[in-house]
């Protein structure tokens, strides 16, 4: 499954390249995500979500490789769930360019994954996307405001803590409700036609 995905940060493509070099600094501001260990250009961390009343708790690791002078990032992730049978993979690749009001970004991820949220399909996996992107970019946002110029160095270890559940159910709520919006009108126009069909009968 690929997806596409555009922001724009408020910084000018250098700061915001030396930003993403710094794992430490930018992995926290993924929702669900914690990072645990980063030796060179190698790392390992744990992602939670959760779906409706259900939660799943993933482990796993990855490897960044970049391209200066494209500034292009690559990331070659993979995990499984530390209580059930299901599995992550992804590329994921950032590219950074400049553009009106900061540094574009684009992302584009290649994922493959099984066990229970593979079930919602492209639709509903492209909508969660969506969103955790947009929270991503939202506290990237944050992050270079309260940072400011040269202020991107490394950030000072500290022990990682329990991730926070980022809420899958809650993202693909609205588009549960989209899809099941059509259906439910077939149904109700046809429980109006019988209706009228049968006044129009005994009438």
């Amino acid at each position: 499954m690929q997806l596409d995905h555009t922001f724009t940060v408020p910084a000018g493509p250098d700061d915001a390249w030396k930003l993403f070099h710094d794992l430490g600094r930018v992995a926290p501001c993924m929702p669900g995500a914690v990072l645990d260990t980063l030796e060179g250009d190698s790392f390992t961390g744990r992602v939670k979500v959760k779906i409706g009343a259900v939660q799943m708790s993933y482990r796993g690791e990855g490897t960044v490789t970049r391209d200066e002078a494209a500034r292009s990032m690559h990331l070659d992730l993979s995990g499984s769930e530390t209580r059930g049978a299901g599995t992550a993979s992804a590329t994921v690749t950032a590219t950074l360019t400049a553009g009106p009001g900061g540094t574009r970004v684009r992302v584009r991820t290649d994922l493959d994954i099984t066990g229970r949220p593979a079930q919602f399909g492209r639709g509903i996996m492209t909508e969660v996307g969506d969103r955790l992107v947009q929270q991503f970019a939202d506290r990237l946002e944050d992050l270079l405001r309260n940072s400011g110029p040269g202020s991107t160095g490394p950030a000072p270890a500290a022990p990682a803590g329990e991730p926070e559940a980022v809420d899958l159910g809650a993202a693909a709520l609205p588009v549960l409700l989209r899809k099941a919006a059509v259906p439910a009108a077939a149904v109700l126009l046809t429980v109006v036609l019988v209706r009228v069909v049968r006044r129009r009968s005994r009438g």
